[in-house]
């Protein structure tokens, strides 16, 4: 049996970054569930009280009017109503109100596509505090280097520019 339903990359085009959180649209949930976006938006409404706000929320009417003019209307089949955005932990309790073998399958491909995309994050911000520490070393060693050289230069002026000294001991008599 094939595990993946649908490629990772149907289901990450669809993860959009809106308020600060990755959400995917109630539309797009439906046509990867199979259904119609009325009949999950009916189950949810249905079941409100497991949808708090930071499992879904409406679009403001702004943040509707900027999407749809991002892919163009016709990419929304004319929507009249703002969409529903779902949160990795709404998308996961979609699972609980739209019970067919279909939803079960690509939530769970969903929600794996939604941990790869956080692991990939935290090594990037792992790997850029990193990078930080690295810039930091190097100038400090610039620092050091840059202050050895300054030593040099004044034992080099101190050398160059020395008084000879007086000699000491006997004294050998020119033999003028």
């Amino acid at each position: 049996m094939n595990e993946n339903y649908l490629p990772e990359e149907v289901i990450s085009s669809k993860i959009y970054f809106i308020r600060d959180q990755k959400v995917m649209l109630d539309s797009d949930l439906a046509s990867l569930y199979a259904v119609e976006t009325k009949q999950l938006k009916r189950q949810v409404r249905r079941n409100i009280e497991r949808f708090p706000e930071d499992f879904m929320f409406e679009l403001a009417q702004v943040e509707f009017e900027i999407l749809r003019s991002q892919f163009g209307t016709s990419s929304w089949g004319g929507t009249r109503h703002v969409p529903m955005a779902f949160t990795e932990q709404g998308i996961a309790m979609l699972s609980s109100v739209l019970n067919s073998s279909t939803a079960i399958k690509v939530n769970i491909q969903i929600i794996r596509v939604f941990t790869k995309i956080r692991q990939v994050l935290t090594d990037t911000m792992s790997m850029k505090l990193e990078i930080e520490e690295i810039k930091k070393k190097l100038s400090n060693q610039n620092q050091n280097i840059e202050l050895v050289f300054s030593y040099l230069d004044e034992l080099m002026d101190k050398k160059e520019n020395a008084e000879p000294r007086k000699s000491i001991g006997f004294k050998q008599k020119n033999k003028d």
